[in-house]
C-alpha cells in the first residue's frame, strides 16, 4: 500500500493494498476504498464513504463531508462512488440525508472536472462529464451520459434525463428530459445532442424518432397533455427499436415533479 508518510489514514479506514495515498491527505475511519483508486495530496475523505476500483481522485477535494442541512444531526448517511470515475481539483461531495435514500450516490466512469459540488443525496448515473464548477443542489437526479457544461447550476430535486446536455453557465429550475440540448439562464432547449447519441451507436432511424418526439414536445404549439398523445400514437406506428427512446421521452414527463425546460 503506497500511502505517503505525511498522510493520516484511521487505522479503521478499509483501504486496498493496491490504494494509493499522497501526502497531507486524510481519511477517516468509516471509510472504504478498493483496488486500483489513487488518492492525491491534500484530498479529505471522511464519512460513512465508500470509493470502488480505479478511481482518481485529484488534490485539494473534500469527499464525504456532512451535509449542507441544517436538518442534518449526525445520522450516518453515506455516500458511494462507483468504478473507474476521475474527480478532479477542489470538488466537494457530501453525505446523503435521511430527509431521503440516506445516500449520495456516483455511478461508473464519470469524468468530473474542477470545482464539481454534489450536494446531498444527489444520484449520478455513469458515463457523464460534468465540466469546471458544474454545481448540483440536494436530491438533484442525474442520468447516463449527460454532460453538463462549465458553470452549469441546477436547483435542488430537478432530474435530468440520460443524453441531456447543457451550455456553458446554464440554470436550471425545471427537469430536462433525456437527449435534449438546453443553455441560458433560464434555460432554454435548442434541440437534440444528436451528435451525442452517434458517437453512442444510435441509429439514423432512432436518431430520427428522438427527433420527431423533441418537435412534438418543444415546436408543435401542442400543450403538454396534446404532446403526450400525439407521442403515444407515433411511438405506436414504430419498430420496437425505434419506439424505445420515444418511449423514455414519453415515459419521463409523466414521472417528472418539477415540471419540464419548456
Amino acid at each position: 500500500m503506497a500511502i505517503h508518510p505525511t498522510a493520516v489514514v484511521d487505522p479503521k479506514a478499509s483501504l486496498d493494498s493496491s490504494v494509493e495515498v499522497g501526502a497531507y491527505s486524510v481519511i477517516g475511519p468509516n471509510v472504504s476504498i478498493d483496488a486500483g483508486s489513487k488518492i492525491g495530496p491534500h484530498v479529505v475523505i471522511e464519512g460513512h464513504t465508500t470509493i470502488g476500483r480505479d478511481n482518481t481522485l485529484f488534490q485539494f477535494s473534500s469527499i464525504g463531508g456532512a451535509p449542507q442541512d441544517k436538518k442534518y444531526a449526525g445520522e450516518p448517511t453515506r455516500l458511494e462512488i462507483g468504478d473507474r470515475n476521475v474527480i478532479r481539483e477542489f470538488c466537494t461531495f457530501n453525505l446523503g440525508t435521511t430527509q431521503d435514500l440516506g445516500v449520495t450516490r456516483i455511478g461508473n466512469d464519470n469524468w468530473i472536472m474542477a470545482y464539481v459540488h454534489l450536494a446531498h443525496d444527489c444520484q449520478i448515473g455513469n458515463n457523464t462529464i460534468f465540466a469546471n464548477n458544474a454545481q448540483l443542489a440536494g436530491h438533484v437526479h442525474i442520468g447516463d451520459w449527460v454532460i453538463l457544461g462549465g458553470f452549469t447550476n441546477i436547483h435542488q430535486f430537478c432530474r435530468i434525463g440520460s443524453h441531456a446536455m447543457t451550455g456553458m453557465g446554464t440554470t436550471l429550475t425545471q427537469d430536462v428530459p433525456p437527449f435534449v440540448m438546453l443553455s441560458g439562464n433560464p434555460a432554454t432547449a435548442h434541440g437534440i445532442n444528436a451528435e451525442g447519441l452517434k458517437r453512442r451507436g444510435f441509429s439514423r432511424e432512432q436518431i430520427a424518432a428522438v427527433r420527431q418526439a423533441y418537435k412534438l414536445i418543444y415546436r408543435s404549439n401542442l400543450t403538454l397533455e396534446e404532446a403526450k398523445a400525439a407521442l403515444d400514437t407515433e411511438q405506436a406506428a414504430l419498430p420496437a427499436d425505434e419506439a424505445l427512446h420515444m418511449q423514455a421521452m414519453r415515459s419521463f414527463l409523466d414521472t417528472s415533479t418539477r415540471g419540464i425546460v419548456r
